[in-house]
């Protein structure tokens, strides 16, 4: 089988083209690069990240390219990022990547090279099932990433590989360095899914305008200001910069307020108004190709509100085409609108919504 394997320089995406290499298949190594400038020291990591993919594929004995999807990957996933932080939303482009471009352009590149299948380094795996593709939960449950996947369609599953399903993470360091692959120690990738680790408030302000604002309690007492409500989230406590006063506790950001940009600030970690019993989901995108159930119909399920929160128990009703609505067994702290609610049975994920 010719398989194309995702190539990101680092260790998870390495070991997955190693072991399809020794379990007889054609592989090929394939760089994208999606951003192109440079980080705060003034170094471009996408150059750094290419070199390692190259010396990696060198070592397993593949053929390697290099593609740039730096427009599509603008326009398709960083255009939505922005127009959700103006809205005063937090976002979650990693998502959108993986549908966009990564199971997007390059599952289609991939194809153009006569690939049968396209490999990648997540903790994630499919079942076929009779015709249909299933997206099923990684062994190293700590370390699962459907929760960035649910977005594939049955068309784009159906040619995904993940070789790194039943491994967990310390064994792929272990098989890295026993093999000699020279990227066995190197640090994970963190950020802005390709932008990467950033300075945040400072890149924003590239694309954004800051627009200050008073931060208040819900009585409207000004106890300090804030730098722009995008750059804050629900439930936030560390970097609001208000000190003392009150009842001398941590205050944790209870609300966007962005009528009057005035960001409501309390005390109280326990305070009702950073829980909530329900959540209303748009976009919905099911792995299978169908809701799980027919409009106003109810059924039990487990839900996943950010990556690596443990499984919560909730009912989903169906609203109707893109919409459903979840009601939560226990009250889910900061339900963060723009992040997306992923919806698991059995070991599978089902698929998800974007939080209202």
């Amino acid at each position: 089988m010719r398989v194309v394997v995702g190539l990101s320089g680092g260790v998870d995406s390495s070991v997955a083209a190693l072991l399809l290499k020794e379990q007889g298949h054609e592989v090929i190594g394939v760089f994208m690069n999606n951003w192109e400038e440079a980080d705060e020291s003034g170094a471009c990591s996408a150059e750094r990240d290419w070199q390692d993919a190259g010396r990696v594929a060198e070592d397993i004995g593949i053929p390697y390219y290099g593609v740039n999807f730096a427009q599509a990957y603008r326009e398709r996933v960083f255009a939505h990022f922005l127009e959700e932080y103006r809205r005063g939303r937090t976002p979650n482009p990693d998502v959108l990547c993986n549908r966009e471009i990564k199971f997007g352009e390059l599952l289609t590149y991939a194809l153009g090279l006569g690939a049968d299948k396209l490999a990648t380094g997540h903790f994630a795996g499919v079942e076929e099932r009779g015709r249909t593709h299933h997206l099923v939960c990684a062994r190293d449950g700590g370390k699962d990433q459907t929760y960035f996947l649910y977005m594939l369609d049955q068309g784009q599953l159906g040619r995904a590989m993940f070789p790194l399903r039943d491994i967990p993470k310390k064994e792929v360091r272990r098989i890295a360095e026993q093999k000699g692959l020279p990227v066995f120690d190197k640090k994970d990738s963190t950020g802005v899914c390709f932008i990467g680790e950033r300075n945040f408030k400072p890149f924003l302000m590239q694309y954004l305008p800051a627009r200050p604002g008073d931060m208040v309690t819900p009585e409207g007492e000004v106890v300090g200001r804030h730098d722009g409500l995008m750059y804050y989230t629900l439930g936030q406590r560390r970097g609001l910069g208000i000190g003392g006063g009150g009842n001398g506790g941590r205050w944790f950001v209870l609300e966007k307020d962005l009528e009057n940009n005035r960001l409501v600030v309390v005390q109280d970690e326990s305070h009702p108004g950073l829980f909530r019993r329900e959540a209303r989901c748009l976009d919905a995108s099911w792995t299978l190709g169908r809701s799980p159930a027919e409009a106003g119909e109810t059924f039990a399920c487990r839900v996943r509100l950010r990556h690596r929160q443990p499984l919560q128990e909730a009912r989903l009703t169906v609203e109707g085409k893109g919409c459903f609505a979840l009601e939560f067994a226990e009250e889910q702290r900061a339900v963060t609108p723009g992040q997306s609610a992923v919806i698991y049975n059995e070991g599978e994920c089902l698929g998800g919504g974007v939080i209202q």
